[in-house]
């Protein structure tokens, strides 16, 4: 990093369109500590950051002021930035690839249902490294109303904390240990609403011209009639439409929630504001922002209002703003939608990391069919990503589960997309006959088919039918997790095998809301037995983190590349990856998954290609490939594929 100065710098103004702007900022700031490392960094990402910006706004009279207003907010976040985060921004950037690392592991947790209070889970770091994690991603700790607030994700305040957490020095501090200890820390930027509690909807509500303006606020039905026309209903049970009535009658978009009040991107002023309530955010320490609905992000009359090009514009412009002022942030896209449209939110200019939602549908949907076809295909083909980006691999999340496979993917493997998901919503609730979950549905929908699952891993794989097999299910979902490329995530509780909390119903503001059933508050007892191995809790925590173990000690496991490997099984998913190693490594690790309750083969032939010897590491048993596989229900093989 170029050290701080306080003398100006004389601007190399070719390097960035409207030299102007650059001279005007140079004049009133170039004497600013900071100054020089910010400008250094304006020089290199200020081009894409105009060019995004010009795609939303350049057709402003005031575009260039727009465009100064925003860096002089970024400045003084930059300004604002400790040392310390300085200084990991040039580790960061002198090794761009490190969250590619076998190393990094996350987990993700509600504060107070974890830990009580930001001092509560200061004092858990120590079980949180016990476990293995280097990256905690707490769900929104902001201000937010009580008791209704969708988990968190209805905003008050970006600059305070919830009081029953603590305060936003407790936050400092808790990120400052974490990231003594080697964890890094996530926290969401939802940048798509806030609540209609923010000081800017208390403003808006009030009729202020400047904030009226931050919403899309409608005098009738006029306008909101004919958005509707191409716009889904998100949340039926809540609210019909994506409208919601105010009490002096006007009527204001709420995508999701009545209480949570869509941002108006239309207008340049919120992504300025909005600009900077992220960088002081990237201040506290953190590393990664989960990027929050970022397919509903910009609004046009008579298209879905989803995935449009301008949200990308907004998202590439954030980026570019974030090398600027804060070069260690990091992006994770937060899209449930086609698999097609995900993957287009991914890249190092726009969303470096992203969940993948349809490996996490994939895994469920082959528990409960037995078969691995429709996941197998995912891997061969809507795997890959492009270079210095990464999937986030989840079994489950705070979210409900929903089918996001592709039909036109189910269409080739001879699958009705619709009576599928019907039948998966059936096996999960269980609504079918034979079925080891026990789910709950989520905005079950009986006018489109539609619905949601909510409900634990624990609960999801059969641990409330006390199922011989249930253990089993949940290592070799978080088996996959781990060994098929990207970053792992443990939604923190189904190390200890935790099931569903019926007891939401009976809690002020959660009644109506199923996703609560599989947001269960720590259990402390559960927690004490999970070094006994005669529990469940300690043989899912022995297990996984025996997996966790064994990921970290192999280099072949860091990054993302993967080669599908069939098996010539219905039951049995195959993949290998890498093919370089270092020390003990191995060149390459065949991955074999048995989805099913019965004992499967993998027929020599199926293995011929392949070394004739290799050490299962999982078992540390040793394999003559000439002879076959065969695995043992819902077992999951890493081979050790030695050269040759």
């Amino acid at each position: 990093m170029t050290p701080d100065t306080a003398d100006s710098v004389t601007p190399v103004i070719t390097q960035i369109p409207n030299a102007a702007v650059v001279q005007r900022l140079n004049k009133r700031l170039g004497r600013r500590k900071g100054w020089k490392p910010f400008y250094q960094r304006l020089l290199q990402h200020g081009e894409r950051l105009r060019s995004e910006l010009s795609a939303l706004y350049g057709d402003l009279d005031d575009f260039d002021a727009i465009v100064e207003r925003l860096l002089t907010t970024a400045f003084e976040c930059w300004s604002e930035r400790p040392e310390v985060l300085r200084q990991r921004d040039a580790e960061r950037e002198a090794q761009p690839d490190w969250f590619q690392s076998n190393t990094l592991l996350g987990g993700v947790c509600y504060v107070d249902l974890y830990a009580g209070d930001l001092k509560g889970l200061e004092a858990r770091i120590p079980e949180l490294q016990e476990l293995g994690l280097s990256y905690l991603h707490l769900m929104p700790p902001y201000l937010c109303p009580e008791p209704h607030n969708d988990g968190g994700y209805a905003v008050s305040s970006y600059r305070d904390v919830k009081r029953s957490l603590g305060t936003m020095a407790d936050l400092q501090r808790l990120a400052e240990r974490l990231r003594e200890a080697g964890i890094s820390l996530v926290l969401d930027f939802v940048f798509n609403h806030t609540s209609d509690e923010h000081e800017w909807a208390q403003a808006a509500r009030a009729g202020d011209p400047e904030c009226s303006g931050y919403y899309y606020l409608f005098p009738d039905r006029t306008l909101p009639d004919q958005y509707e026309r191409t716009v889904r209903e998100i949340f039926p049970d809540e609210h019909p439409g994506a409208f919601s009535q105010l009490a002096d009658g006007r009527w204001v978009w709420t995508t999701f929630h009545s209480y949570q009040w869509d941002l108006n991107y239309g207008n340049p002023e919120v992504f300025r504001a909005m600009a900077g309530e992220m960088l002081r955010i990237a201040n506290l320490g953190v590393e990664f922002l989960r990027m929050d609905a970022v397919a509903f992000v910009w609004k046009r009359l008579g298209t879905p209002c989803e995935n449009l090009p301008e949200a990308h514009h907004l998202l590439r412009a954030y980026n570019a703003l974030a090398r600027i002022a804060a070069p260690s942030l990091l992006f994770k896209s937060e899209a449930i939608v086609h698999p097609d449209d995900v993957v287009s939110y991914i890249s190092p200019e726009e969303c470096q990391v992203s969940y993948n939602p349809l490996q996490m549908a994939l895994l469920w949907n082959s528990l409960a069919t037995r078969e691995v076809n429709m996941l197998q295909l995912a891997l061969e083909e809507r795997h890959a990503l492009p270079p210095g980006t990464a999937w986030v691999n989840y079994v489950r999340s705070h979210d409900d589960i929903g089918w996001t496979f592709a039909d036109e993917d189910a269409a080739r493997l001879g699958i009705n997309g619709f009576d599928h998901r019907q039948f998966l919503n059936r096996f999960f609730v269980n609504r079918f006959e034979g079925s080891f979950a026990r789910g709950v549905p989520f905005q079950d929908n009986p006018a489109t088919g539609d619905c949601r699952i909510s409900g634990t891993a624990a609960s999801l794989c059969g641990f409330e039918q006390v199922d011989v097999h249930a253990a089993a299910r949940l290592l070799l979902l978080y088996g996959v997790a781990l060994s098929s490329g990207g970053i792992p995530l443990i939604y923190l509780g189904d190390e200890l095998a935790q099931t569903n909390d019926y007891a939401y119903v009976h809690e002020d503001g959660k009644a109506e809301d199923s996703r609560w059933v599989h947001r269960p508050r720590y259990d402390a007892e559960a927690g004490a037995r999970r070094h006994d191995p005669s529990t469940p809790q300690g043989r899912v925590y022995a297990g996984l983190r025996h997996l966790i173990a064994l990921r970290r000690h192999l280099p072949v496991l860091a990054g993302g590349q993967l080669t599908p490997f069939w098996t010539h099984n219905r039951a049995v998913l195959g993949y290998v990856r890498g093919d370089v190693g270092s020390g003990h490594a191995p060149e390459r690790l065949l991955v074999l998954a048995n989805f099913s309750e019965d004992e499967q083969h993998i027929a020599a032939g199926v293995l011929s290609a392949l070394p004739g010897q290799a050490t299962d590491l999982i078992a540390a048993t040793g394999h003559r490939l000439a002879q076959g596989l065969t695995l043992q229900p819902y077992q999951m093989m890493w081979l050790a594929l030695p050269q040759r």
